[in-house]
């Protein structure tokens, strides 16, 4: 009897985990949801949907808004998405990642004595990417005019009362803002005093930039008088941000700060429509972006867990977070090495990375009750039927054909260091780092699900444009013993972080769900997708569960030395309410914990219920996501 009621007790216990009330209310729409980072960003996504604007749109409008409020990211940043038209019933990919400028080579960063591209500033950037992605989606997929989708952006320019959050941000970091005279006007408005930076509320104004998006939109009026289609005006607009004054104006207030941008590197570049990647996860196609960014490893991760019991193991077990954590490493050991720009050389083994046979091999490796230190990069080139042509280049690493006991780090790289306080809280925000995600539906069925980065504070403004420049140089290595396929090149695309996901059941949108947050964002959206798929729950207790965070990875962001990057063996977060004998089991298992009152990631999502014809949204309780719907 006694063992019956135990029972039972467990059973209501993990029943009301699932059931459990959510900090934030889901959201539930009819015929439309926008959710973003910031309550104004989403309410610039509602008020192009209030215009007769569809989920492009609106998550182009939530984009701009989020740009200006420099939610973690500018105008002068990148910006990747993955769109279903159901039209074509088809998924399609963004990539409107900027590339590395003419100068932009190993010798030049090594003579300047970089391990890797610098964090911040002029030599940080790449080209902009957002105005060029932001054109084309609403080009080729919008209904509305630019003039109608940037509204809400330049009335943010002209004006709007600053979050606590973005105005603290700038006082942090205004010792940095005050070494570029572009930035230091526009953040500092109070030069000279305590505080330099806004105070949260006051009413913040960028004229500079202003005036970008007004040029931008007199382009779009002018080309229309002039009898241009629709689409041509709008990208009529896109060639003067790259190719007429605006470029101008960027590409000298870049070089007189140091930077290497030019004229022509901006009108080389192009935004790109492309494939996405996409695997079935027990009858679900889960879409990611392709090489250039981190998407692949939660497809990698996903063919790895198909082959464990997941759900018998049970949601945040020791069992089920150990395994998770292995197959996150394997993930990323293979992101770290392999993955870079496919439009360079050498060709990235995708379709061997993406094997589910490989998968197989690799979910083989995992040891049931050991966390592996030394978990490597595989082979994927016999699932291609190819020769790996970097074998050599492994051994050199420390790599063998034998999975077990053998080095992560390059060899010359090992060495023991000791870290303060100050250093674990640095290198926690290079992993953290964060940006924005943007989620938007319609009832015609258009799905957007957006991840946007780049040029956040504390940004170098180039010149009187009012774009922050990107920061996302800082993705490429100089050695290529730690990623042949990522070395910076000009014309070259970084590998990124930035990784939106869209999936897909019988044929119709199933979940769209992105998160900020670097390195961390494919660890905490595969959760996340497991919350839903495995253990039944709503689309907003999912974005607000407990995670856990690897830091068994190599760093994408942060640092110039080899030291600041490198992975820490077993290293994992846990939320503050892990239980004691899941702590226990885990220590026993070779980890290292740590907690946190929060692990989820700000996740936002939309969740297609087809069986009553509405969206469900769910918006992060982290910090600024919000949601509106109707």
């Amino acid at each position: 009897m006694k063992l019956f009621v135990f029972l039972f007790t467990l059973l209501i216990a993990a029943k009301e985990a699932f059931c459990q009330q959510t900090q934030k209310p889901p959201l539930h729409g009819k015929h439309w949801m926008a959710i973003t980072g910031k309550p104004l960003g989403a309410t610039a996504g509602a008020a192009v949907f209030q215009k007769g604007g569809n989920a492009v749109d609106a998550a182009c409008a939530m984009l701009a808004a989020t740009c200006t409020m420099w939610d973690v990211l500018s105008w002068g940043g990148e910006t990747q998405a993955l769109i279903y038209n159901p039209k074509t019933k088809k998924v399609i990919a963004i990539n409107a990642m900027g590339v590395a400028p003419t100068g932009a080579t190993v010798s030049f960063f090594k003579s300047k004595g970089y391990n890797f591209p610098p964090e911040y500033g002029p030599l940080a950037a790449t080209t902009p990417g957002t105005p060029g992605g932001l054109c084309l989606m609403l080009a080729r997929y919008g209904r509305l005019s630019l003039k109608e989708v940037l509204a809400p952006a330049m009335e943010l320019a002209a004006g709007y009362p600053i979050e606590a959050r973005t105005a603290n941000s700038i006082e942090r970091n205004k010792k940095r803002i005050k070494a570029w005279p572009y930035s230091s006007k526009v953040f500092l408005t109070h030069p000279g005093k305590d505080r330099e930076a806004p105070e949260a509320g006051e009413i913040f104004v960028q004229n500079d930039l202003l005036i970008t998006l007004q040029k931008l939109v007199a382009t779009e009026t002018l080309a229309l008088q002039k009898g241009a289609s629709r689409e041509a005006a709008i990208m009529a607009a896109c060639d003067r941000f790259y190719k007429g004054d605006i470029a101008e104006e960027f590409v000298r207030g870049c070089r007189e700060q140091g930077g290497l941008i030019t004229l022509q590197d901006l009108a080389n570049w192009k935004p790109l429509e492309e494939e996405p990647l996409h695997i079935d996860y027990k009858g679900i196609d889960v879409y990611k972006l392709q090489s250039w960014t981190q998407g692949p490893s939660l497809l990698q991760a996903l063919n790895m867990l198909e082959n464990f019991d997941l759900k018998k193991m049970g949601y945040n077990s020791s069992e089920y977070i150990h395994t998770i954590y292995q197959a996150l490493n394997l993930s990323f050991a293979d992101r770290d090495f392999y993955y870079g720009d496919p439009a360079f050389p050498p060709q990235e083994p995708i379709k061997g990375l993406l094997s589910k046979a490989y998968a197989k091999q690799r979910a083989a490796q995992i040891r049931p009750t050991r966390n592996n230190p030394d978990a490597a990069p595989g082979d994927p080139y016999p699932f291609e039927g190819k020769t790996n042509p970097f074998m050599e280049l492994m051994k050199k690493r420390g790599f063998t054909s034998d999975s077990s006991n053998r080095p992560f780090m390059p060899q010359h790289d090992e060495r023991q260091t000791t870290l303060s306080q100050n250093d674990d809280e640095i290198y926690l925000d290079r992993l953290w780092r964060g940006t924005t995600s943007i989620e938007a539906a319609d009832e015609e069925g258009w799905v957007v699900s957006v991840t946007p980065s780049g040029g956040w504070v504390p940004a170098c403004i180039a010149g009187r444009t009012g774009v922050g420049m990107s920061q996302r140089m800082q993705s490429f290595v100089l050695d290529s013993t730690i990623n042949p396929f990522n070395i910076v090149a000009p014309g070259k695309r970084p590998r990124v972080t930035l990784t939106p996901s869209l999936a897909m059941k019988e044929g119709r949108p199933f979940l769209a769900f992105a998160v900020q947050g670097g390195d961390t964002q494919e660890q905490n959206q595969l959760q996340f997708f497991l919350n839903i798929v495995e253990f039944g729950m709503t689309v907003q207790q999912a974005a607000e569960a407990a995670n856990i965070n690897s830091n068994q990875l190599w760093l994408s962001l942060g640092g110039t030395k080899i030291s600041d990057r490198k992975p820490r063996p077993g290293a994992i977060l846990l939320n503050d309410n892990t239980p004691e004998n899941t702590r226990a089991s885990l220590k026993e298992m070779g980890y290292t914990l740590s907690f946190g009152d929060r692990t989820s990631g700000p996740i936002n999502a939309i969740y297609f219920d087809w069986k009553h014809g509405s969206l469900w949204g769910g918006s992060s309780n982290h910090g600024e996501d919000y949601g509106i719907a109707w």
